[in-house]
């Protein structure tokens, strides 16, 4: 069962990287593969020897386990993947809407007024610099979101908007790797207690500052970043209310780790807190009236927050849904953990290290973190966490379906899987690999 399972995560896979070729919605095989893989666990769930215990990271021996333990087990489990996964689907749609409210009210375009260059070269430093500094502040994730909105206020050519797009999400994922909430795998090793905030950012900003910047440096000299960007003379309508909306959306989504230190609560709690704070800002600064006949004829659908709710990009969070609990299927049944404890029997540390990050592009970076935090017993901030945090974090640039911020960057921008391999993942490779000479010349 072992091999059908594998077999189901391979095509689909396949299926989503030709989404175009084929024009089927990369969501389709993303969901139906999940629920195979799944299946194929309750169908052969009597004949598996070995069961991956997500809580402990190691394997356990369910032999002598009877029929019923064993389905609770798996039911146990699927549980445990769906709340983790909802957990980062819920995350993800509360700081969609806020992103959506904020620009509802057009804040975005004060930082728009702030982009004084015409100049393709010196937007795409100003953009991965941005992608940078913010991915660090409010996850690279929400970070991607922000500023492809912003890009779409200054970009009108659909080409060019990919490329700026592109290069995005490799300074985002850069910018969440040296932040202990930067990305979700750093979170994972601070809150595992196997990196310290300070000694993450000290052993870290330097290596991914390289794993942005020349990628960055490299591509300003192609030639779809020379030139100017052509100007859009078409006046956009200026909300009163943009400055103080953006101020806020940003405000609440650096407040969602601030509430997380304070109340060991799970993220997306304080992320639905700033979510609920802004929506009831937008619906005071709307001036919106209610009346019996306006409720009964649906106008309250037009207020900013189910405007934003009905523009957030559901076929990607579907599609995030499945990619994830598909992996959860596999590491369930040890196959990654096993994977991954093999070869690193044969390789070195340095060199498994290295190839996990590769790996993060093609499969989920957070069960690989998750596998590797039990396969080495070494001590708060030793050399290894903070190699696998950069490794895992900056890796997955290299493909596009290897990054959260690469998911969301696919469904806002329509980019397909080959257009990023063909364009992107060259340069997103060479900043990795600068990235992993300079960590291990440190």
């Amino acid at each position: 069962m072992e091999i059908f399972i594998v077999s189901v995560f391979v095509l689909g896979y396949t299926l989503i990287t030709l989404e175009h070729s084929l024009k089927v919605d990369k969501l389709i095989p993303a969901l139906i593969m999940m629920a195979l893989a799944w299946a194929g666990i309750a169908f052969g769930i009597d004949s598996f020897g070995s069961w991956f215990d997500s809580h402990n990271s190691s394997l356990m021996n369910i032999s002598g386990m009877g029929h019923e333990e064993r389905l609770h087990l798996m039911e146990g489990t699927l549980l445990h993947h769906f709340g983790k996964t909802a957990e980062i689907l819920i995350f993800l749609v509360g700081a969609m809407t806020i992103v959506e409210i904020t620009d509802h009210f057009n804040g975005f375009q004060t930082i728009k007024t702030f982009v004084k260059t015409n100049k393709k070269k010196t937007l795409l430093w100003i953009v991965c610099i941005l992608g940078f500094v913010l991915s660090a502040i409010i996850d690279n994730l929400t970070a991607t979101i922000v500023l492809i909105t912003i890009l779409r206020k200054i970009v009108k050519d659909n080409n060019l908007r990919m490329w700026y797009a592109g290069m995005i999400i490799i300074a985002a994922n850069a910018g969440g790797a040296w932040s202990p909430i930067g990305d979700v795998t750093t979170t994972m090793l601070w809150m595992g207690n196997k990196v310290s905030a300070m000694e993450l950012i000290k052993n870290l900003l330097l290596p991914s500052f390289i794993c942005m910047a020349l990628p960055t440096l490299i591509a300003s000299f192609l030639p779809i970043f020379k030139g100017e960007i052509e100007s859009d003379e078409k006046d956009e309508k200026k909300s009163k209310h943009g400055p103080f909306m953006l101020a806020l959306g940003l405000g609440m989504i650096v407040f969602v780790p601030v509430f997380k230190t304070v109340t060991h609560l799970p993220p997306y709690v304080g992320m639905m807190l700033s979510l609920g704070i802004v929506s009831l800002v937008a619906e005071i600064v709307s001036n919106r009236q209610f009346t019996l006949t306006q409720i009964e004829d649906h106008e309250h659908v037009h207020g900013p927050t189910f405007r934003a709710l009905s523009k957030i990009e559901m076929p990607s969070i579907l599609f995030f849904l499945g990619i994830l609990m598909t992996v959860a299927a596999l590491e369930s049944l040890g196959l990654i953990f096993t994977f991954g404890n093999n070869v690193n029997g044969m390789i070195s540390e340095d060199l498994f290290v290295t190839l996990l990050g590769v790996g993060s592009a093609i499969i989920d970076n957070v069960p690989l973190v998750a596998a590797s935090m039990g396969m080495f017993q070494e001590p708060l901030d030793a050399e290894v966490w903070h190699f696998i945090a950069y490794a895992a974090g900056t890796g997955g640039s290299m493909l596009i379906i290897g990054s959260a911020a690469g998911v969301v960057a696919m469904g806002m921008e329509k980019i397909s899987f080959f257009w990023y391999l063909k364009n992107i993942t060259l340069l997103a490779t060479i900043g990795y690999i600068a990235g992993v000479g300079l960590i291990l010349v440190l």
